[in-house]
């Protein structure tokens, strides 16, 4: 079918369907259909899925060395201790260590921050960022969303007198740190009932932690929740459980009452916070805040997102936006070279992952490409550059191969590494990447199952159109927000008639257009429906020469709405369109 395989995913027996479906008061089959894929079975399950809010949390003492932390952090505070937040670069690191360092300095305690620069200190803790911190004045440091692999690191900034906190949720190695506490819900022992927070997510239980235990009610840190969406939705973790509930409650806040820096950065990006979606935050609002620790220096993000003022947040969020412009022109030039090396490195080979290198690529933007080969090769794919005499890079994976799992079996290989499931960094010597290409793709092939590498459209369930009614609409919008492991429903519906012109828009006319109706009918019980396919304009001719034919088409789609001058209505969004067979 097209160039994707289409795979209708099993909901479960009729019987099954059937039940939950007249829990919820005759709920569509479709929709039902779709919630069952999401591991909901019953009325409580669902109840859950739609209704869990902030009472649903669970406490941040269950976190192994929670009370650790909270003792040493309340200490610090009672003896005034110089205390540094040392966070990442990324969204993620930087929304942690922004709230961390505000939430501390509003409670009057004498704090600092400190990202690594990713040229000078590389990822994560390091004996120069440990030395820089030392410079400030450091007897504590709390490291957020990293240092859950920093051994040697945690021993170093011992040796200098200085105690430590690891705040993470990156995958651990067998040995922990040796630190005051290491607070990471993946640790075999942390009894915490969900491991898939993000590092901002465990700043905020870190935070709330601190403040119940000094006798406060923690509904005060809710304007930090815009920080925790961010984070969430930016860093693509599971979005199940608690969240599910922080990335919904950070959107609420984003709409209702974001903090001033993060209202500038909007206004740059001509993001309209009112109406803010998770689609708004991963390509909008993060890569901008990205961008700082990408080209420049991420402080200027922390700073950002603390700003008090409308004067220094709309001077930061510019600053921010002309990074992002040439982290784009970068982006785009390093996207053209990797495209064509990869076409090279594939050709005539049976390879299972791409790994490319170029000495002279941008550390900063080899991410984002690396995702974009894996999109287009659908494999997965290592970026690689070099920064003083040592191959640094970052991987990304597909969904159902593990990266993280397969650099751990090229360990011997590698200087550095950390990360999860489908995304991490990597450092080695440039005399070890002729044996880590092979090693890496060996390991790859390992956990390939057939049909792994050909791309795959999931299919919830078929639909007919006139199924998309009011209510069905209405239902379906709150299975947002949108993400890993929660993604819009996919839905098929068979014997369509294009109708309307069809055409490709978009600058580069990448995009294809037309409308649907159900094959033969008329009339207002089934209207016809607009369709919008980003990337399918390759199928221009295909759906054009249905239409002059007279040929229904099967089309592969989710739901959304669409404002256009003011009116807004529903829209198809094309995954794939085939013509009909039946």
């Amino acid at each position: 079918m097209g160039n994707k395989r289409w795979l209708i995913k099993d909901s479960g027996t009729p019987e099954q369907v059937a039940a939950l479906s007249n829990s919820l008061n005759d709920l569509p089959e479709p929709i039902t259909r779709a919630l069952i894929l999401r591991g909901i079975e019953t009325f409580e399950d669902a109840r859950s899925y739609f209704r869990s809010g902030p009472n649903d949390l669970h406490d941040p003492m269950l976190y192994k060395d929670m009370d650790r932390a909270v003792e040493r952090v309340i200490a610090a505070i009672q003896a005034n201790e110089r205390i540094v937040v040392y966070g990442d670069y990324d969204v993620d690191g930087t929304t942690s260590t922004a709230l961390l360092t505000d939430y501390l300095l509003h409670e009057g305690v004498d704090a600092d921050f400190f990202v690594p620069d990713r040229f000078q200190h590389g990822y994560g803790l390091s004996t120069a960022g440990i030395n820089a911190v030392k410079e400030k004045g450091a007897t504590l440091i709390i490291a957020l969303d990293c240092g859950v692999t920093s051994t040697s690191e945690a021993e170093y900034a011992r040796s200098l007198g200085m105690d430590l906190i690891v705040c993470d949720h990156h995958t651990p190695q067998e040995e922990l740190p040796n630190a005051v506490a290491v607070l990471d819900a993946k640790r075999s022992d942390c009894p915490y009932p969900f491991t898939e927070l993000c590092g901002c997510g465990v700043t905020y239980k870190l935070v709330q932690a601190i403040h119940a235990a000094r006798g406060k009610d923690v509904s005060e840190l809710d304007h930090y929740l815009d920080l925790v969406g961010i984070a969430t939705a930016a860093d693509m973790v599971s979005l199940k459980g608690e969240n599910r509930i922080l990335l919904r409650k950070g959107i609420e806040r984003l709409r209702t009452n974001p903090r001033i820096g993060l209202r500038m950065l909007a206004d740059q990006a001509k993001v309209t916070l009112s109406e803010a979606t998770t689609r708004d935050i991963l390509f909008s609002l993060g890569p901008r805040i990205n961008a700082a620790g990408r080209l420049g220096d991420a402080a200027r993000a922390v700073t950002l997102l603390m700003s008090t003022t409308s004067t220094e947040a709309a001077a930061r969020a510019r600053q921010l936006e002309r990074l992002n412009e040439e982290r784009r022109a970068l982006d785009q030039q390093t996207q053209k070279e990797a495209f064509a090396m990869a076409d090279r490195f594939l050709a005539g080979t049976q390879r299972h992952a791409v790994v490319l290198h170029n000495p002279d690529w941008h550390l900063g933007v080899i991410g984002i490409v690396a995702s974009r080969l894996v999109e287009r090769h659908y494999r997965p794919a290592v970026m690689l550059s070099t920064s003083s005499g040592i191959i640094k890079g970052s991987a990304r994976s597909i969904n159902g191969i593990n990266v993280f799992a397969a650099l751990s079996s090229c360990e011997h290989l590698l200087l550095e590494f950390g990360g999860h499931d489908y995304a991490a960094g990597l450092s080695l010597k440039p005399d070890d990447l002729p044996e880590f290409i092979t090693q890496f793709d060996a390991a790859i092939a390992g956990t390939v199952t057939e049909g792994a590498l050909e791309p795959v459209v999931e299919v919830d369930a078929e639909m007919h159109l006139s199924d998309l009614d009011t209510r069905f609409w209405a239902v379906l919008k709150q299975f947002e927000p949108f993400g890993q492991d929660n993604p819009p429903p996919v839905f098929l519906s068979r014997s369509l008639d294009v109708i309307g012109p069809v055409a490709t828009v978009g600058r580069k006319r990448d995009h294809i257009k037309f409308s649907v109706r159900a094959s033969g009918a008329s009339g207002t019980s089934h209207p016809s429906r607009d369709v919008i396919g980003f990337g399918l304009g390759k199928h221009l001719e295909t759906v054009a020469e249905c239409q002059a034919n007279g040929q229904p088409v099967d089309l592969l789609f989710s739901i959304d709405e669409n404002t256009w001058n003011g009116r807004t209505k529903l829209q198809l969004l094309a995954k794939d369109v085939v013509p009909s067979t039946s």
